[in-house]
């Protein structure tokens, strides 16, 4: 089967049969061998009951979510393609042939664009047309360098082997960015074609929760963006508080009537300090998630961590552990000389500040090159253990049947790993999902 048109459902029953019919009739009218399935998500309205009238096939997906519901879908789909779309009839069903076209000419991930098609009056509310789809869809094409104008449109299309080789894992509506950042990153073939949206057919307010699930969708895309969310701002931050502080040192200096002491080099150390740790964070980041198979392996933090070497680091961390500790001993040695009596504080901190940012940054240094060697640790086995005997061994422990050979193979070539309950419950995902069958490994 080449084609299966996907439609999330809770509760869809003034629209979903007329989706349903407009797919169907797509199907027909253009002799595509293909099949409409209707994901419900525990509707109460009897859209069940409607959507298998209209020729859907309807799948029940008991947990709760946009996401869940879609990759309840997509798992249940027979088609080589796929296209989803909302059962809201705000989206055409009839106008699917360029999301075919461009999955024939090779395409993994087809996005609809509406901005480009036509966003008809009163279909997309100010808040969403102005600011929450430009905004978050800049974040993703800055964050991922994707092409993508329209990051959010709920009509797509792609290959089912492989978005299904994507590994997704969110539950809600920001499903929708994580298939757009993981097929970006994976180096998937993504087009985009114009499409329309149309104020949809129902009586009840949408599902969609502007603010969270902005949110939600937001936070998603920081979490995949180490970069982002601690690199670049930590060396910013970083950078300010050493001219700052460099500045400052020797002697005050003034900008018109402001007047930069003491009190501006303490604000310059933390900015050091916050800084210094930001950037140990995106390192951090990076290597685990890279390792763990979230996110693909990245250049910079290769770089890095071939030149910044655990003895390398130990080195640094202690000169400038040693540079601090001197200092801080000039200022007693200072305060000695005055009979540890009172100081002038604009003299002492002048020392004291720098000396005692220098061994907060050491142990930093010194202890995040301990942690980043620890992640970069790899279980090695000898010659003649085979991953299957210690697989084998460690179910029997656990009292568990041991997994065949043949699916860890198959797994291992689809680039699928399982992750860490505690992990995806950070990243809001569902802590639990159903592997996916071995598709086309991701390009």
């Amino acid at each position: 089967m080449e084609l299966t048109v996907v439609m999330p459902c809770l509760n869809e029953a003034e629209t979903v049969a007329t989706c349903v019919r407009k797919a169907a009739g797509f199907l027909a009218a253009h002799g595509v061998d293909g099949e409409v399935v209707v994901a419900d998500n525990g509707s109460t309205d009897g859209s069940q009951a409607l959507a298998r009238e209209a020729g859907a096939r309807v799948v029940p997906v008991p947990g709760k979510g946009y996401g869940n519901a879609l990759m309840g879908g997509i798992l249940a789909a027979r088609g080589s393609y796929i296209i989803m779309g909302d059962a809201d009839d705000s989206y055409d069903f009839a106008e699917l042939m360029p999301f075919v076209l461009a999955l024939r000419n090779g395409a993994d991930l087809v996005m609809g664009n509406r901005f480009a098609g036509g966003i008809a009056p009163g279909a997309m509310p100010a808040l969403h047309r102005y600011l929450g789809n430009p905004v978050l869809s800049f974040i993703g094409r800055l964050f991922f360098r994707s092409k993508i104008g329209d990051f959010h449109c709920g009509l797509r299309g792609f290959r089912r082997d492989s978005v299904l080789a994507l590994g997704l894992q969110a539950s809600g509506m920001e499903f929708a960015s994580e298939m757009v950042v993981k097929a970006t990153l994976a180096g998937q073939r993504i087009a985009e074609v114009p499409t329309t949206l149309a104020p949809d057919g129902r009586s009840r307010p949408p599902h969609l929760r502007s603010w969270r699930d902005g949110w939600r969708h937001l936070r998603f895309l920081l979490l995949f963006s180490p970069r982002w969310l601690f690199l670049i701002p930590g060396l910013v931050v970083l950078a300010i508080g050493l001219v700052i502080g460099v500045a400052v040192v020797p002697a005050p200096f003034s900008v018109g009537t402001v007047r930069f002491d003491v009190d501006t080099l303490v604000a310059a150390a933390a900015m050091v300090v916050i800084g210094f740790q930001a950037v140990l964070f995106a390192l951090f980041t990076k290597v685990y998630a890279s390792a763990e198979g979230f996110l693909p392996e990245d250049r910079w933090p290769q770089r890095v961590l071939r030149t910044w070497t655990l003895e390398r680091g130990l080195v640094a961390g202690g000169l400038l552990g040693l540079a601090g500790l001197a200092g801080t001993v000039t200022s007693l040695v200072d305060w000695q000389t005055h009979g540890f009596g009172p100081l002038q504080p604009t003299h002492v901190l002048r020392l004291m500040v720098p000396s005692a940012t220098a061994l907060i940054v050491s142990c930093q240094a010194i202890f995040g090159t301990f942690f980043l060697s620890i992640l970069g640790i790899r279980r090695s086995q000898h010659p003649g253990e085979g991953a299957a005997h210690g697989q084998s061994a460690a179910a029997a422990d656990a009292g568990m049947p041991a997994a065949a050979p043949a699916a860890a193979a198959d797994a291992a070539d689809a680039g699928m790993r399982a992750t860490a309950p505690a992990a995806a419950a950070d990243a809001g995902m569902p802590q639990t999902a159903e592997v996916p069958p071995a598709g086309r490994a991701a390009r």
